[in-house]
């Protein structure tokens, strides 16, 4: 257990990579990721932290943690007190997900501590999901299938997957096809080989995609403009 003590709340962005084995405070701490997340195990139990949802973990009780490289976790770190006394999952407001110099630490847990408690929920593990998308692109991805391979219903899925990047499923997924079909065309790939790759029915259709969401053509990429 620390040994140094906190007498009143600060707060602060940290980041996090790697296996850290089990340890304990002498004060309770926030957190929830401002990137990523981050694996737990607290007081024995699995539980997670990302960018919609937070944990309080009381002072003194032991925790283990696994992030992936570029976890930043907003951390609040407060003197044993009601409201920090019980390990609890919290909903991340929207006015939470950004930290500045200029935010209150007292302010910040008080407002933290209203947020609505949250039940342990499955985790989800986007870089899993990344890669299957990004290895099959030409294939169909509705937003069921996506969310069968998170073992979430598409309703839940569509919900978390919003949380978690900002988009919903099916932008993120116009997203990927259009990075891929953006760096084909530069490396001069045709365009309708291209559109097969990406998922697209056909070469007018990726062009018109190009134009609507990124405003450029396929003679632009490949000429590098």
């Amino acid at each position: 257990m620390g040994h140094a003590t906190v007498l009143h709340p600060t707060c602060s962005v940290r980041s996090y990579s790697g296996e850290h084995a089990a340890h304990a405070h002498d004060h309770a701490q926030v957190l929830y990721a401002l990137q990523g997340r981050m694996e737990l195990e607290v007081a024995g139990r699995a539980a997670f932290v990302d960018t919609a949802c937070g944990m309080v973990i009381p002072a003194g009780t032991a925790h283990a943690f696994l992030a992936p490289p570029g976890a930043r976790m907003f951390v609040i770190d407060a003197p044993d007190q009601p409201g920090v006394d019980r390990v609890r999952r919290f909903a991340i407001a929207s006015q939470h997900s950004a930290f500045t110099a200029d935010d209150d630490p007292v302010q910040r847990l008080a407002q933290i501590l209203q947020a609505p408690r949250v039940l342990a929920r499955r985790a989800i593990a986007p870089e899993r999901l990344e890669r299957a998308v990004r290895s099959a692109l030409h294939e169909d991805w509705p937003t069921a299938r996506m969310a069968a391979l998170c073992c979430l219903s598409p309703q839940r899925f569509h919900a978390r997957w919003l949380a978690i990047t900002g988009r919903t499923p099916q932008a993120w997924l116009r997203g990927e096809r259009l990075d891929a079909a953006a760096r084909d065309l530069a490396n001069g790939v045709p365009l309708d080989t291209v559109a097969l790759r990406t998922g697209y029915a056909s070469g007018s259709a990726l062009a018109y995609a190009l134009r609507r969401d990124r405003g450029t053509s396929a003679r632009a990429l490949r000429s590098g403009c």
